[in-house]
């Protein structure tokens, strides 16, 4: 489990730092920057998959990212009797993200590229990366660093030793330096990070995939597009738990379940509901109906992740839906961490009944995004 997120110079995150529970419910106004956290959090993972950078570009690159306002507020500046302006910078220019979970941390600094003919010279780069063992990164607890083009491993001696040194810029040691012998730790923690499950593009238009039949195999992870939901569907009703599935939807619509047809190895979703003659098909059902069936089929997995993030779920429901979803996500937060991003209101109020949750309402101040009542947990970062 996550224990500690942290991010800092990303957008309107300029210093961030959250303490995680089982049940993480982002919340606050438009503009507060729940966006720009759970963006931060998919830059974390592709880091593990090597896909920070390019991840970066499709956000308009380095300089469209990084925090826009001053490095450091002034007390007149906070207390509005001098107007935010820029001062001197005294530290590099660097996007910073993190996190610390049970077992091991990590955290990643990219900055501002060198100057080059290359036609990629727009490029950010991996100015650091670090992975340590505990809560809080220190000389101590490293076992893996990096620092420039070069990387060093705690060998079992308990020396350091290099086992890159000509690292390019644009790769991380997550993808370049993750060995079963050399660095076990690293390898592992770079498996549990790919295995992050993030759903926030689900699509319940007329021409969603998941409308229309499908061929089917075996599919234990619904992909983030829902396309497979039929396949997902029946797989849950075969290797998974077919009575939660059965509950999730009698919860939400009394009467119904959900069938799945196959024919000539094509499946399609099929809804039974009082007083119908005949099942509806996923091309008759109602957005709010569809995406609802997306979401129990993603919380109900048979392979559940250790970090699961959803983004606005509710849309499209119907607020009778709300309570259904938030008794079925309380139950997911029992096999995996879960953070939700949301602003409906009783979605929010019925998720921090859960146990070990934690409401995090963002603000802005100045242009900054921060959590009011929240007490930063101890954090550090790796030195360059």
């Amino acid at each position: 489990m996550l224990l500690t997120l942290s991010v800092s110079g990303y957008r309107s995150l300029r210093d961030l730092t959250l303490p995680l529970k089982r049940l993480n419910v982002i919340t606050g106004p438009n503009g507060s920057g729940k966006s720009s956290l759970y963006r931060a959090i998919r830059l974390l993972a592709d880091a593990a998959q090597g896909r920070v950078i390019g991840s970066l570009a499709a956000e308009g690159g380095l300089g469209s990212t990084l925090w826009a306002g001053p490095e450091a507020f002034s007390r007149a500046m906070k207390a509005g009797d001098a107007p935010v302006q820029g001062t001197l910078r005294r530290d590099r220019v660097s996007l910073k993200l993190g996190f610390a979970d049970e077992d091991y941390g990590y955290a990643i600094d990219l900055g501002l590229p060198q100057p080059s003919r290359s036609v990629f010279g727009r490029d950010p780069e991996i100015k650091a990366e670090a992975v340590w063992a505990g809560e809080v990164l220190n000389q101590r607890n490293m076992f893996a660093s990096r620092a420039g083009s070069a990387v060093r491993i705690l060998d079992d001696s308990g020396a350091r030793v290099s086992v890159l040194n000509n690292l390019s810029a644009f790769d991380s040691m997550m993808t370049h330096a993750a060995d079963p012998r050399s660095a076990p730790e690293l390898l592992a923690l770079r498996e549990r990070m790919r295995a992050w499950r993030f759903y926030d593009h689900f699509r319940t238009d007329r021409e969603a995939p998941a409308r229309r039949a499908q061929v089917g195999t075996r599919t234990t992870v619904l992909s983030s597009d829902g396309s497979d939901l039929a396949a997902a569907l029946q797989t849950i009703r075969e290797v998974g738990d077919s009575r939660g599935l059965d509950e999730a939807i009698e919860d939400a619509f009394q009467g119904g379940s959900v069938e799945i047809s196959v024919t000539e190895g094509l499946f399609e979703v099929e809804m039974r509901q009082h007083g119908l003659l005949r099942p509806l098909k996923a091309s008759e059902l109602s957005d709010g109906t569809l995406r609802y069936f997306l979401l129990v089929t993603a919380l109900l997995t048979p392979r559940p992740p250790s970090l699961l993030v959803l983004n606005e779920p509710e849309t499209s429901l119907h607020p009778d839906l709300l309570p259904p979803l938030a008794r079925l996500i309380a139950q997911a937060s029992e096999r995996s961490q879960i953070i939700v991003v949301s602003h409906a209101a009783p979605l929010v109020e019925a998720l921090v009944e859960a146990p070990d949750s934690a409401v995090f309402a963002l603000e802005k101040r100045l242009g900054e995004t921060v959590v009011p009542g929240s007490e930063a947990p101890a954090w550090a970062w790796p030195k360059r």
